[in-house]
């Protein structure tokens, strides 16, 4: 069996200006390396050229520069929004979406090929598992769009892991790809910049709290009683709402930082009075904001979205609570590229 070379978006700094001295080469060089495709945006050494020719050889002969092929782009109606399937060496397929908004430009990236969790309403749930993506899988999806968006003389703002996947299910893989992207000798996105998704993986989440990062965190919430969280994510039977709702708490106490609560309203499940009532009860009080969106549709499940009527009446009863709710605009539901839409091309 051949051995695959090493993929080098998964290779921090000093590891691989490790190889490189082994090779009798400097640290700049690996610096060089690193800066290359990071800042500059190479597709991959040889194209570096501050590398002397033979090292751009050597490099290119024992490293990988992508894992992800584009199969497939799709654009919005409104041209706002794109989405990109990729295919994996492996023969599976992650999608992400990229959003351009006046002053942002919001990239919407996956941290797994399908998902175990099985969310009812969620089309990357619906189609299963199939793997973790690497650090450098993660990694190489912004690149691919910043080096377009570079073309333009424009640049990622933001990213979110609320692609394909639950980030914290593959969570040494996704806080190594922040790790990289934030690095000031390359990249450097800051990592307020970046924004991780969970439906509620407690242990993780009080992980995430005792390392005191900056980056953002949302739970995707859904419902206020465990009965219909239950139904709706079943993960809530493993980690239900109280113990949920403490380990925000405690990640709120050890960083001060806000959490963003993300909530789909399906028309007559969680859209009701009584959804909103419970939903103040249950975070008042916590540094919080809510972010609700009408459902978008997916072929495996038959709930509608909720009108914008129901849905300003909900966002009114959090608000006279105190709570801060924003109503989110539905992006590319043309293309499938909306939140939970995300099936590989296998459920579109």
């Amino acid at each position: 069996m051949i051995e695959s070379k090493p993929f080098f978006y998964d290779c921090d700094l000093v590891p691989l200006q490790e190889v490189l001295s082994k090779w009798g080469e400097a640290d700049y060089r690996g610096k060089q390396l690193w800066q290359g495709m990071y800042r500059e945006l190479k597709v991959n050494a040889a194209e570096i050229s501050n590398l002397p020719e033979t090292l751009r050889q050597k490099i290119t002969d024992n490293f990988e520069f992508s894992h992800l092929t584009p199969t497939s782009n799709q654009m919005s109606k409104d041209g706002n929004t794109r989405k990109v399937l990729f295919s994996l060496p492996d023969g599976h397929a992650v999608e992400t979406v990229l959003m351009r908004y006046e002053k942002r430009e919001t990239l919407c990236i996956s941290t797994q090929s399908g998902c175990a969790l099985g969310c009812v309403f969620c089309a990357t749930g619906q189609m299963g598992f199939r793997r973790n993506l690497s650090s450098g899988e993660i990694i190489e999806q912004v690149v691919f769009f910043a080096r377009e968006l570079k073309d333009s003389d424009r640049e990622i703002t933001n990213v979110v892991f609320m692609g394909m996947g639950e980030p914290f299910h593959n969570y040494e893989g996704t806080l190594a790809a922040i790790d990289r992207l934030n690095h000031k000798v390359g990249m450097n996105l800051g990592a307020r910049r970046f924004t991780i998704s969970t439906v509620g993986l407690v242990p993780e989440i009080l992980r995430f709290a005792d390392e005191r990062r900056q980056t953002n965190l949302a739970v995707s919430l859904h419902a206020a009683d465990d009965e219909l969280r239950n139904y709706l994510l079943p993960i809530n039977k493993k980690y239900p709402l109280n113990e949920l709702i403490n380990a925000c708490r405690a990640y709120i106490s050890k960083t001060n930082r806000r959490i963003t609560f993300e909530w789909a309203l399906i028309q007559d499940v969680n859209d009701s009075i009584e959804q909103a009532h419970k939903l103040s009860n249950l975070i008042r009080g916590l540094l919080s904001h809510v972010n609700v969106i009408p459902l978008n549709p997916t072929r495996g499940y038959s709930g509608l979205a909720t009108t914008m009527e129901r849905a300003r009446e909900f966002q009114v009863i959090l608000e006279r609570n105190g709570i801060p709710c924003t109503i989110r605009a539905r992006r590319g539901i043309d293309i499938h590229a909306g939140c939970g839409q995300l099936a590989a091309g296998q459920m579109n």
